[in-house]
């Protein structure tokens, strides 16, 4: 069922679509993530361009966020004062994203960049993955070994003016979680990423925030995130293709109900395992992509 995309001037197999972004809505249903960190690689293989997988990326991310918020919130799962702190630097990283966005673009060099940008982080996020799901691997059924009582970085705790978050469990700066999403929105803006896979373990492990509150609070930022990066891909960069976004979702709803089922079966630690070895994979064809030489070489050069 050929599909043509208005803004990446190109026909696409619209079941396809549909397809890829089920997949990534069963790894958001699995792992609690956007998915938006495999979506734009995976458009990138097909032959969308860069630019355009990115910004369409972030636009699935939006309408995906919306029902995991609603189901936190129901629940009590989501720190608002929080939530709106992160959303504060989120948004103010967007924008100085969308001005590194139109100078890597004018310069040329943003499709590159985005190409660099998932290796390195990638790389380094399923390495980090693939480590911690080894050790919980090896250590299930030892029960000798005693869990440490989560607390937030020393140089979270060093920061001045302090608040309190009640439903987080912390007395910190709101310095801390600011800076938090103001680099997740300049990924979010370059990358098309909705930055769950660095926000839910910065809360944990930097923030030291209530394991019950991470996931919905930091879907709260990513809904909100997104959707400036969104409005600001459209009004700056016009890199956002509805037709895609649409498909995307399309398929993502539907997904997410088999990852959600799935995720209540299956063990934690062999979910990470498989996870890290995807991120992996993606990370690895990336760096392959960048290194061999594209079968057709062209310049343009002006009239």
């Amino acid at each position: 069922m050929p599909v043509y995309l208005p803004i990446a001037n190109l026909s696409v197999d619209g079941l396809l679509m549909v397809l890829l972004g089920a997949v990534t809505g069963v790894l958001s249903g699995l792992f609690g993530v956007g998915g938006g960190f495999l979506t734009t690689p995976l458009l990138i293989f097909y032959g969308i361009p860069p630019t355009v997988a990115a910004a369409s990326a972030s636009t699935q991310v939006t309408g995906a966020s919306v029902s995991g918020v609603l189901a936190h919130s129901r629940r009590g799962g989501v720190d608002y004062r929080m939530g709106a702190v992160t959303v504060g630097g989120g948004v103010f990283g967007a924008i100085i994203g969308a001005l590194l966005f139109r100078f890597l673009q004018a310069v040329g060099q943003i499709d590159i960049v985005i190409n660099i940008l998932y290796v390195l982080m990638l790389g380094a996020i399923g390495g980090l993955m693939l480590q911690e799901a080894m050790t919980a691997i090896k250590a299930r059924g030892d029960d000798t070994k005693r869990v440490r009582k989560r607390r937030h970085h020393p140089l979270v705790a060093a920061l001045p003016m302090r608040w309190r978050f009640y439903r987080s469990g912390l007395y910190i700066s709101p310095l801390a979680p600011f800076i938090l999403g103001f680099v997740v929105g300049i990924l979010t803006m370059l990358m098309g990423v909705g930055g769950g896979f660095i926000l839910v373990p910065a809360m944990l492990y930097i923030l030291g925030m209530s394991g019950n509150v991470v996931v919905g609070t930091s879907l709260f930022q990513i809904l909100f995130v997104t959707m400036a990066t969104t409005m600001m891909h459209a009004l700056t960069t016009q890199a956002v293709d509805i037709v895609l976004a649409g498909l995307l979702l399309l398929g993502s709803v539907m997904g997410a109900q088999f990852g959600t089922q799935i995720a209540m079966k299956a063990k934690p630690e062999i979910l990470r395992f498989v996870l890290a070895g995807i991120v992996l994979l993606v990370a690895l064809r990336m760096l392959v992509g960048l290194a061999i030489q594209p079968d057709e070489i062209y310049t343009v050069a002006p009239l």
